[in-house]
């Protein structure tokens, strides 16, 4: 028998490889609390064979198995052509170990099948998993689904994952964990905006700093599902798989297919852990930006689709005069596109707009000294355009009742925001696509593309059979290439807002745009979840208009800029109307995002756990745990009068910390306060140590709802 005691970060992951090669199925043991170094007899996890069951202990295999007694949801699910197959024997045929990863191969020789799987668990104790599936044998094999599972421990009883729709993407829902399967599908072509991003299951009462949790997230920005599996013998699992529609993917001889990365975290401390394990991951890539974040300008909400070169240039000397560091031209800039009903797929610079192309603004954007960006949206094609009219051949989607192309008698699929898919899986759109975005980063100095994506690809088919697989990963080749021709450029992963928010775009791309809402508020909440994953260096946070273009809600500048300030911060606002003791504001705050970028972007997430739900508190520590910074935010009246002592976590115990009132100041423009007389600590600051702050806490000023102030914290 052989066991395999994987460590690192607080986590053990223990693996039984069973007896000798062709006899062994590998199981899970254990997911979750370090064990340390000395491990039991196995055998002793041998589970109870009881009344009315198989005459033989069921074990959790890696691969769960019918075969095996498994009676829940299966790894592996296909079938040959005449049914045959519907059932494999999996068995260890090799194995190898190289550190904090081991790679494991099973098969089942009868039926031609062979699944290689890769753990690995990172320094930082984020474990990932994936498997190949081959077919070894003489006939087609039609896969249904390959999906990784891990086991949730027993403390686990209750379900969180996240949902929502287009401006309130990633909001919390929470249930008890019953006896079955809950299961969350995704069949939008992207990852889309109720998507759960992770699906965790904890101990009573999780929350974000205590309890024990066990998370998973699949890496994928296609149809996918997420599951928490619950057995009628009381064990639980964790698991997901890419959703594959009926015949999608079909294995010839010799053919293989592999899963999506998936990515799964255990924390002893709550949610916050989670993250930390998330963020180490992010953070030790080759890949990651290791550059300061810049101020980011984005002109949508300032000009929309009225793009006129005279207000650019004063939008460009107003940003550059705040300190802007990367200034994004928006939609609107490519032939016929007035408006959002044609132009997608005609990627050449309107001659009648920008009668000498782009050339003048990018020359008046560089030479103030900022970044020249540029929105894009490959992926999509209006039917009213240039493209589409010269080939109708190459919009996605199979031959059903709908709008016909013009000039032709096809049948298309529902419109979406007036457009269709482009068909990537094509080579000759894809060639296309590829050439005149190549053509355009070489023809201008483009350092950063917007690539939106701006509907859900439903009804998705190539050549007759579903497509939502290989359009992602042809959608995958595609940023990839361009990233090779152009490795100075980066490329922000939009849809919709927030409807493609995954590792798996995330690992071809530098930051996501979360959202299209910039109303703080809504914001509050949305970047909070984004978060529980993704590092806010990688999540674009704008300061909008005063009233928020989404919602009418009308805002203070503080409370916009506070909740901008923890992401890649940047304006989407005409910022040429900023005047007087706003636009001081302003610069005050690009100042302080300029002064506390490394910290926010390299420093431990740190969220409260606030009794009153009228509050919400979060920071950002930094590494050596010598100082942060904390926003305090009212999300709604409260039912207390005044907040009373708020505990401040996540700071190091024994060290002593001054915590002083940043921004806004009393008497400052952007006062919030709400009390008469705020708390004494407020006008001079407060001197304690972190164990202090974290059991006590300290009173906090009353604030209007929709409001926040700025905390820092130093040794």
């Amino acid at each position: 028998m052989t066991v395999i005691n994987l460590r690192a970060a607080s986590t053990s992951l223990v693996l039984d490889l069973g007896l000798e090669p062709g006899n062994g199925q590998p199981r899970i043991l254990h997911w979750g609390a370090d064990l340390g170094d000395t491990l039991p007899d196995p055998g002793i996890l041998s589970e109870a064979v009881p009344p009315s069951a198989l005459d033989v202990p069921v074990a959790l295999e890696l691969l769960p198995q019918a075969s095996a007694g498994w009676r829940g949801r299966p790894g592996l699910r296909g079938h040959r052509a005449t049914g045959a197959g519907f059932s494999p024997r999996l068995r260890l045929a090799d194995w190898s170990r190289d550190g904090g990863r081991v790679e494991i191969t099973q098969a089942d020789e009868s039926l031609g099948l062979r699944v290689h799987s890769v753990l690995t668990l990172h320094d930082g104790g984020l474990l990932e998993i994936a498997h190949t599936v081959t077919n070894d044998g003489g006939t087609a094999f039609a896969l249904d689904e390959l999906a990784a599972v891990v086991p949730v421990g027993p403390a686990g009883t209750e379900v969180l994952d996240l949902t929502g729709r287009w401006c309130r993407e990633r909001h919390p829902q929470r249930s008890p964990l019953r006896q079955g399967t809950w299961v969350r599908s995704g069949r939008h072509g992207r990852t889309g905006h109720d998507a759960p991003l992770v699906m965790a299951v904890g101990s009573a009462g999780f929350g974000n700093r205590h309890g024990r949790v066990w998370a998973g997230h699949l890496g994928w920005s296609g149809n996918h599902e997420s599951f928490v599996d619950t057995m009628a013998d009381g064990r639980a699992v964790l698991g997901a798989a890419e959703l594959l529609g009926s015949g999608e993917v079909v294995l010839g001889p010799g053919g293989s297919y592999s899963t999506p990365p998936y990515y799964a975290a255990y924390s002893d401390h709550g949610l916050d852990g989670i993250t930390e394990a998330f963020y180490a991951w992010f953070r030790a890539r080759d890949t990651h930006p290791a550059t300061p974040r810049p101020v980011v300008l984005n002109t949508w909400e300032a000009v929309y689709f009225d793009h006129d070169l005279g207000v650019l240039t004063e939008l460009a000397e107003s940003a550059a005069g705040l300190g802007v560091e990367r200034f994004v031209l928006d939609d609107g800039w490519f032939r016929h596109r007035r408006d959002d009903r044609a132009g997608l797929g005609d990627w050449y610079v309107d001659e009648e707009v920008w009668p000498e192309g782009l050339h003048p603004l990018a020359d008046a954007v560089t030479g103030r000294g900022m970044q020249f960006g540029l929105w894009v949206e490959p992926e999509m094609v209006n039917v009213d355009s240039d493209l589409a009219r010269a080939h109708p051949d190459w919009i996605a989607g199979p031959a059903e009742p709908g709008p016909p192309v013009p000039g032709t008698d096809r049948a298309l699929p529902l419109e979406w925001r007036h457009q269709q898919v482009l068909d990537l899986v094509n080579p000759e759109a894809w060639q296309y696509i590829f050439e005149r975005l190549d053509a355009l980063l070489a023809d201008y100095p483009i350092g950063y593309l917007k690539w939106d994506q701006n509907r859900d690809l439903v009804d998705l088919g190539h050549a007759g059979r579903p497509s939502a697989h290989e359009q992602t990963l042809a959608a995958y080749r595609l940023i990839d290439a361009l990233r090779a021709a152009h490795p100075g450029v980066e490329i922000e992963s939009c849809s919709s807002g927030g409807a493609r928010v995954d590792l798996g775009i995330l690992a071809r791309t530098d930051r996501i745009w979360a959202s299209d809402c910039n109303d703080a508020l809504e914001r509050t909440a949305i970047q909070r979840w984004t978060g529980l994953v993704v590092p806010p260096e990688l999540v674009g946070s704008h300061i909008g208009p005063t009233t928020a273009h989404t919602t009418g809600r009308t805002h203070e500048l503080s409370f916009r800029a506070i909740t901008a300030l923890f992401g890649h911060f940047g304006m989407e606002w005409d910022v040429r109307t900023v005047t007087g003791a706003d636009r001081e504001e302003l610069c005050e705050v690009i100042g302080l995002y300029k002064d506390h970028r490394e910290l926010l972007h390299t420093g431990r997430r740190v969220h409260a756990d606030v009794p009153d739900p009228s509050l919400v508190l979060h920071g950002v520590v930094a590494g050596d745990g010598t100082r942060a910074l904390f926003a305090l935010a009212a999300v709604a009246s409260s039912y207390a009068e005044q907040p009373g002592r708020v505990a401040i976590p996540g700071l190091d115990a024994d060290t002593t910390y001054t915590v002083q009132l940043r921004y806004p100041r009393p008497g400052s423009p952007g006062h919030v306060l709400l009390q008469a007389a705020p708390p004494a600590w407020v006008e001079d600051g407060a001197t304690a140590t972190g164990r202090f702050l974290a059991e006590v806490g300290l009173p906090m000023p009353v604030l209007n709802p929709e409001h926040a102030v700025l905390l820092s914290v130093d040794s």
